[in-house]
């Protein structure tokens, strides 16, 4: 599947004289921790929450400088129709949390790490389902210890309709 599939879009983006200050406020506004930096639809650089803190404010920036004396240059990014394996990869070899996705030189949106977290645990869940209905009905310990087993349903509990195979 496509990373255009997990992103999230558009990407909150700010240009290279917006100041630290009003990027912080943009981050807070959108919900997001990190804005990408764009000199029209192109892709300068990206400033993160992290980069607030200790490029900016624990290098001594005052919050009207520039995010351009701050963001990370050249950001690492993954391409819209790209693979998701290779957005894994790109996480797993640059260990970053946060990657602009990029149609051509246009950004398109943000994948985060987060939103892959999410997947594998939709992807778990959807595995795990069965067994863990079957792990419900079976109760703990020996069967001799704690008897014979009630029948499905005899608990005034039914099961799913479906539970697979």
């Amino acid at each position: 599947m496509d990373v255009s599939a997990y992103m999230s879009a558009p990407a909150v983006s700010v240009t290279a004289t917006t100041t630290i200050g009003e990027a912080a406020r943009c981050m807070d506004l959108h919900g997001v921790g990190c804005v990408v930096v764009t000199e029209g639809e192109v892709l300068r650089g990206i400033v993160t929450d992290r980069d607030i803190a200790v490029r900016a404010v624990a290098g001594g920036f005052d919050r009207d400088a520039p995010v351009g004396a701050v963001m990370t240059t050249p950001a690492v990014t993954v391409g819209a129709a790209e693979d998701v394996h290779a957005a894994y990869r790109t996480f797993r070899t640059s260990g970053v949390r946060r990657l602009p996705v990029l149609d051509g030189q246009r950004v398109v949106g943000m994948l985060t790490v987060d939103d892959l977290l999410m997947d594998v645990f939709r992807r778990v869940a959807d595995l795990l389902g069965p067994v863990a209905w079957s792990v419900l009905e079976e109760p703990p310990g020996p069967r001799d210890e704690i008897g014979a087993r009630a029948p499905a349903g005899t608990d005034g509990k039914s099961p799913p309709a479906s539970r697979g195979s």
